[in-house]
């Protein structure tokens, strides 16, 4: 079985990400201890969508700029609509999963810390894989033949 060097890239930047936003929401939760469970978690949420972003966006153009210099327009422009595509139905099922549980463990009073990492590790795990079944279907990377 071949490993396809943009996914692999890709699932690395994922998990940089997720750490570096996972601990800035965990302490983003905590300084907000005081709010509501409800905007806590929205608040929360919301700044570490900010973050995640942030730094995927330049990780990204980071491993891609080269290989994007020697691609045609149309099969960049492909490729960024799958990858959209993918992180838009990822995003879905994240929020689907985030949300509710990082407001639940707040419900149950589980310091806002510890909720914010429980639930961002249930969420990120659903979206990363839903993210790379999507790229995979899609051959959005695709191998070279050899």
């Amino acid at each position: 079985m071949k490993l396809n060097k943009q996914l692999l890239q890709m699932n690395r930047n994922f998990l940089i990400c997720f750490v570096i936003s996972a601990i800035s929401s965990a302490f983003i939760s905590e300084l907000l201890s005081d709010y509501e469970n409800h905007l806590n978690t929205t608040i929360t949420i919301a700044l570490g969508y900010v973050i995640y972003f942030v730094i995927f966006s330049i990780l990204f153009y980071i491993d891609n700029k080269k290989r994007y210099e020697q691609m045609s327009k149309n099969l960049i422009k492909k490729e960024l609509v799958y990858i959209a595509s993918s992180f838009g139905i990822g995003e879905i099922v994240y929020l689907a999963v985030r949300w509710p549980t990082f407001y639940y463990f707040l419900e149950i009073e589980i310091e806002p810390f510890a909720s914010s990492l429980i639930s961002e590790i249930i969420s990120t795990a659903a979206y990363m894989i839903m993210v790379t079944i999507f790229l995979k279907k899609t051959r959005t990377f695709k191998q070279p033949q050899t």
